[in-house]
Parts: C-alpha cells; structure tokens; sequence
C-alpha cells in the first residue's frame, strides 16, 4: 500500500512541463543508416552528426481530450487489455492484435486494419539479452517515409496492394506499457502542425532480408513535445507514422524515448510494446 500511495501522489504532482535532451540528428550529407541487431542486441547507427537538443516538453495529462489524430498526429486512450502476459507470443497474437485492429478502427475510422507488426521494448539491459527484446529508441525518429510505407503494403498484401495504394491508407500505431507504470525513459510525441518535411531526413534500416527506410529529424525550435506521466498499462499513444492523403492533415509524427529529469532513484526500466498496422479508408 505505501508505495501504491506514493506513485498516486508522484502522478498528482507532476510537473506541467520539463526540459530534457532529446537526440536530433544534423544532416552532414553523409548516407544515414541502421543496421538492426538480432534479439536481445542492440543497433548500430551511422551517419549524420548527432545533435542533443534541451528542449521543453509539455505534460499533456491536462489536455488529453485536446489530441487529434488527424491534426496532432496522436491521441493518448484509456483502452484495457485482456492479455495477461505480453512475452506470450501466442497470447499477443491471439488476444492484442483483435484488440488493436478494434481500437485502431474506432479512433481513425478505417475500414479495414491489417497488423503487420509487433515490438516489445525495454531499458533493462539484461531483461533484453534474456528475452530477446529490442532496446528503447533515445533519438528523434518517425518509423515510415514516402517510399517505405507503400512498400509495406506491397510487403505485406503482395496480391491486393496496387488495388489498395490507389485509394487512402494509412500506418497506424499503438503503443503502451506492459506491467509496471513508466518510471524511466517515457515517449515523446511532437505535435505534427510543428513538423515540416524539411525536417526529415531519410535513413536506411537494414535488417537480415530486408533493407526499408525511416526519418531521422533534424531539430526545429518550432517542435512542440508532449509526454504523459507514469503512463499505465491501461494507456496507450495510437499514432500515425504514415498517411498517404496530402490535404493538410497529419502525415507523420515524430517521437522518441527521453531520459526524464524527474525518474526517482531505483526506478523500475520501462517495458512496453508497440503494435504496427495498415488502415485502409
């Protein structure tokens, strides 16, 4: 009970905003790439010049009915989960993906939503190494460009895909915390009516079989971050890294993990798992 206390009074007293380093990347013209380590490994990243930037970030608990995703590029949900063990493969599978294809169609208004894709993440070095998971990401990213994101359709629905790219889609994603709430090294969503296209620099990832693509972000003081405190196994960021409608409305949404000033000391690492979808409108 005393420590169930303490994290309700850490939460009620968060701060309304903190300043952090988030890492940029400058574009030196140099080729930019990752190569994609097996489980449990870490990357390995090359190129550019990395530019650590002290930026301001926002906690966007207040104003969580605020968020669109068509016009900020992310909406933070309460939304329960009935998995009861996320390093369950089959229990992802067969209990999460439903839940997000559902989710994701409620809060987009896709016609069809097709996972693709999961990753479960963790600060723990050696809870990575144990479980062949992958590492958190600490720089500033989105995880789809112009080129990569039709070519996931086609990856994915080889049979469909020239049929479906003629009409809208989109990459859509759900992320969350798996057990405890997050104590170390919490999200970061940039407001996308403050990203420009100028900011985006395309960086290869290369991975045994495949080689796709991402945006490296270059630092803009016009970028407005939000992060939301001591997220919950019960909350979760649905956001867009992709949209293939050019109107004016959110296409891309850069984020990243953060070291946060206020961890306390002996924090438990975060553990979370993102969810990879096509929408189809």
């Amino acid at each position: 009970m005393p420590q169930a206390a303490t994290q309700t009074a850490d939460f009620d007293v968060a701060p309304d905003h903190l300043e952090a380093t988030l890492n940029y990347i400058i574009d030196d013209g140099s080729k930019v790439f990752t190569i994609v380590a097996g489980p449990g490994g870490s990357d390995t990243r090359s190129g550019g010049k990395p530019d650590p930037r002290r930026v301001t970030i926002h906690n966007g608990r207040p104003h969580t009915e605020d968020f669109q995703l068509e016009r900020h590029g992310f909406r933070f949900v309460r939304h329960d989960t009935k998995v009861r063990e996320f390093y369950d493969e089959d229990e992802i599978r067969g209990v999460y993906y439903p839940e997000m294809e559902a989710l994701i169609k409620a809060e987009s208004g896709a016609k069809r939503v097709v996972v693709f894709d999961h990753t479960l993440r963790t600060a723990d070095d050696e809870l990575r190494e144990s479980k062949g998971i992958r590492e958190v990401v600490r720089r500033v990213h989105n995880d789809y460009t112009e080129w990569s994101a039709p070519q996931r359709v086609r990856d994915i629905l080889p049979d469909e895909a020239e049929e479906l790219l003629q009409r809208r889609f989109a990459i859509i994603q759900v992320w969350r915390p798996i057990r405890h709430p997050v104590e170390t090294y919490p999200l970061a969503m940039a407001d996308a009516q403050t990203l420009s296209p100028q900011d985006m620099i395309v960086s290869e990832r290369r991975a045994p079989g495949r080689i796709g693509q991402t945006y490296a972000i270059k630092y803009n003081p016009a970028h407005k971050w939000y992060w939301f405190p001591r997220m919950r196994r019960e909350e979760a960021y649905v956001f867009k890294v992709f949209d293939s409608m050019k109107d004016g409305r959110a296409r891309w949404t850069a984020h990243t993990a953060f070291e946060d000033p206020t961890t306390p000391p002996h924090a438990r690492p975060r553990e979370s798992i993102e969810i990879r979808t096509l929408a189809f409108f």
